[in-house]
């Protein structure tokens, strides 16, 4: 693992995998679900996140920390297998994100784009930048921009679902 992405991963001992997804729902998958990629973590700590807004309540929101004790690891496929399992089985939008950078307010926007390191949306492959310049740069923003618009949409669709089954 490249050494400035290995130190942000590690900030707190093992290497640390963040992953969120809105649209699977509350509740969490099973860690067995995460041994992807040759790898099985050494720690799973999943949880849906509390105080979600309505827009998100209704689709769901878990993060994942996902831990491995060998800091040699390059993680970076393993990055991609998360994001591509979490949004497998449902319409969803995921994200790989350094320890820390979560807020309601800013979820896959410009202030935070360079602190997300993969995302994927249902039915697209995840991308994944292992590169700190790349997370810093234009086309990133861009990237992550289209991720925040995927997210919006999934969200619009939601209220639309919610609003008809009201009417109905």
């Amino acid at each position: 693992m490249a050494g400035e992405m290995r130190d942000l991963l590690c900030w707190r001992g093992p290497v640390s995998v963040n992953v969120f997804v809105i649209g699977s729902g509350n509740t969490p998958l099973p860690k067995e679900a995460f041994h992807l990629a040759g790898m099985v973590p050494d720690a799973f700590l999943p949880f849906p996140l509390l105080g979600q807004p309505e827009a998100i309540e209704r689709l769901g929101l878990v993060s994942y920390d996902i831990d491995f004790d060998d800091v040699s690891l390059d993680l970076r496929e393993y990055t991609r297998a998360v994001l591509r399992r979490v949004c497998a089985d449902t319409r969803a939008v995921a994200w790989a994100a350094f320890e820390g950078t979560f807020h309601y307010d800013e979820l896959l926007t410009d202030q935070v784009a360079h602190q997300v390191y993969g995302y994927c949306t249902t039915g697209a492959e995840p991308v994944v930048e292992w590169d700190t310049a790349a997370l810093r740069g234009e086309e990133w923003r861009r990237l992550i921009t289209k991720a925040r618009a995927a997210l919006d949409a999934l969200l619009s669709a939601s209220e639309i679902r919610t609003r008809k089954s009201r009417t109905d």
